[in-house]
């Protein structure tokens, strides 16, 4: 038997062993480590960084931690995260010096995701547990070098999936554990950017493929990490198209950047960023330190990640899913249809001629980024259940308008407030999570560059499950 074992074989015999670990709640080692209060350390003072796991968890959570540091390569960004912050703690510029002298139970990564590994494996090496925005990583590679150094280190890596904790995305959840159309055999599944929101990325680093992965790795994660949830089964294959066809140098004209352009009554994409002062403070007063540009061109031609996604995804349990991600569209939303043997689920959020209303696209990024969670009984969002022999059933789902539809707060409080609370429907995503979701876009990202499918195998060790335990 051992002689004819081949490595591939190998690997998944033992890579079962260790996805096992990969997908017990994550959230259990931080309960038992956590002292009176967990000692947190953040390395990436951007505004992710200052504010959704900065300022937020200080103003809930103070009596549950305590932020002994901070990290960044721009010494600016550092003094103004901690005022922002209302924290007093040592900042520093090396992440090594840093735990050495404060001594973080976990360390908070919401650094450039093309370095989120660095900090990931130090942190793991060093004794700490992590918690990472998304996305976990942006290759395969990387992507193998963290699940190895979390098996090796004993600790745990939480992924800060917001949107599987919110209202409407749980709701979704409860109705296909139920199993209300049968077995579900596809999905459609897109979700549009509008020309706000979809449109800056294409001014921050996250425009260049080297840095962000691509929209496939650095947005998508959250669709595909929600789908791999809902499905509750592992991707197997993936064929994607895309291109770059309405950013970048897709423009007759193009500026250094907002502030220093000759076109601003052209653009119709033209961003005032000294009339955001939380902006100004964090990044406009310190590029002298660093050079990056927060109101960059957006059709400067150093942009290289596709503007236009579209993928099938094929399944362990050969559920089949189309999915597409449109970053210039009138309005902000998605919608989702799943096919059962015995009927269909329909839901939607953003779409205005279902909502019946007018949203101020404008500012809806932000509201759905505010925290202050704002629920109006009056309002609702949702989901169609129709069986294929009966009456359609409208499940209305209390509408939550701030904190990605009341999935922050929920996340949060099972980190830092109650991390043994129940977790029935396995919210809680830790490296697994995180590496099968990168996985579709990684595959979507390869698809397009060498025009085939490409399998899931290909790029991780992972076993594969059609059922996930």
């Amino acid at each position: 038997m051992k002689k004819n074992l081949s490595r591939r074989s190998f690997i998944g015999v033992t890579s079962a062993v260790t996805a096992g670990t990969l997908i017990t709640n994550p959230v259990s080692t931080f309960a038992s480590a956590a002292k009176s209060k967990q000692r947190l350390a953040l390395v990436g003072v951007g505004v992710r960084g200052t504010g959704f796991w900065g300022k937020n968890i200080v103003d809930r959570y103070s009596d549950q931690i305590e932020f002994v540091g901070l990290c960044d390569i721009n010494p600016g960004r550092l003094e103004y995260a901690k005022e922002y912050m209302g924290i007093n703690c040592p900042a520093f510029s090396d992440f090594d010096e840093m735990i050495a002298k404060t001594r973080p139970d976990t360390v908070i990564v919401t650094t450039m995701d093309c370095t989120h590994h660095i900090y990931i494996i130090r942190a793991l090496e060093l004794g700490c547990n992590v918690i990472t925005e998304k996305p976990l990583t942006t290759d395969e590679d990387k992507c193998r070098l963290i699940l190895d150094a979390e098996k090796k280190s004993g600790k745990n890596v939480i992924v800060g999936f917001n949107y599987r904790w919110g209202i409407q995305f749980t709701r979704l959840k409860e109705l296909l554990a139920e199993k209300k159309v049968g077995k579900i055999t596809s999905v459609d599944f897109h979700w549009y950017l509008n020309t706000y929101h979809g449109a800056d990325y294409f001014r921050r680093w996250h425009g260049e493929i080297d840095k962000s992965g691509s929209l496939w790795v650095h947005k998508a994660t959250h669709h595909f990490d929600l789908l791999n949830w809902w499905i509750d089964s592992d991707p197997v294959e993936v064929t994607a198209y895309g291109s770059l066809e309405h950013y970048g140098s897709n423009n007759k004209f193009r500026g250094l950047n907002c502030r220093n352009c000759a076109y601003t009554s052209q653009c119709k994409f033209y961003w005032d960023i000294m009339k955001d002062k939380h902006a100004v403070k964090l990044y406009v007063e310190n590029e002298k330190y660093d050079g990056y540009i927060r109101d960059n061109c957006l059709w400067r031609h150093a942009i290289n990640i596709y503007d236009k996604m579209s993928a099938q995804i094929k399944y362990a349990n050969n559920v089949v899913v189309n999915y597409s991600l449109t970053t210039y569209s009138p309005y902000e939303g998605w919608q989702i249809a799943f096919n059962g043997m015995d009927g269909r689920i329909d839901s939607w959020e953003g779409i205005p001629w279902r909502a019946k209303e007018m949203v101020n696209q404008a500012q809806l990024h932000a509201q759905e980024m505010n925290q202050a969670v704002k629920r109006d009984d009056s309002e609702y969002d949702e989901i169609m259940v129709t069986p294929n022999w009966g009456e359609y059933e409208l499940v209305k789902v209390p509408r939550v308008k701030a904190g990605h539809g009341g999935g922050d707060v929920r996340l949060q409080d099972k980190i830092f407030k109650d991390p043994n609370m129940a977790d029935p429907y396995r919210h809680a995503a830790g490296t697994r999570d995180g590496a099968l979701s990168i996985m579709i876009g990684i595959a979507a990202r390869k698809s397009i560059q060498e025009k085939r499918t490409v399998k899931i195998s290909e790029l991780t060790d992972l076993p594969l499950l059609a059922v996930r335990p």
